[in-house]
């Protein structure tokens, strides 16, 4: 099963985000749909039964304390072409690297963790410079919220887009 340790957003927060999505500027791709938002700590990939048991004791095991988390910039991954868009966030780097460190080495340390929250995949846009431009004129309101916990999810892979369903919460103290 294809896997992920995530942090799942608030309805609150996802109200904000849906915002900034109505004013992307236009492009051939998809939104990130409200159920499907969350930034991922860690991707595991496909993982079995057994491992997935291992996995799960680890995670049960990790103690962190909550913590306050916050969304405050737009950006975009590309290589020559813009792909994904992204909201840039803070106060989760600390509980990545205690979760890395507790899952080595059955899972290779993060070479590179960046905050984010993606928010748009693109296939295409019409006016590279352009589009460029008028998402620099996005302006994003700081957005916070509490963490109480993280999760172990399963993304299963449709036709329409991924579906993930919870396998495990995990509460901080």
């Amino acid at each position: 099963m294809r896997t992920f340790i995530s942090l799942n957003i608030p309805p609150d927060i996802k109200r904000q985000i849906m915002r900034v999505q109505e004013n992307l500027p236009k492009f051939m791709g998809k939104i990130i749909e409200p159920e499907n938002l969350h930034l991922t700590l860690k991707f595991l990939g496909d993982i079995r039964e057994e491992k997935l048991a291992l996995v799960e004791d680890i995670l049960r095991k990790i103690k962190f304390k909550e913590f306050e988390m916050t969304i405050d910039s737009l950006g975009i991954f590309s290589s020559g072409n813009p792909r994904i868009v992204w909201l840039g966030s803070s106060g989760s780097s600390l509980l990545q690297e205690k979760i890395d460190e507790s899952l080595f080495p059955l899972f290779a340390k993060e070479q590179r963790f960046m905050e984010h929250l993606t928010i748009a995949r693109l296939k295409s846009v019409k006016n590279k410079r352009e589009f460029l431009q008028k998402l620099k004129d996005i302006k994003i309101h700081r957005m916070e919220f509490h963490v109480k916990e993280f999760y172990l999810e399963e993304s299963v892979l449709l036709s329409k887009g991924p579906r993930y369903k919870v396998l495990g919460r995990y509460p901080l103290v």
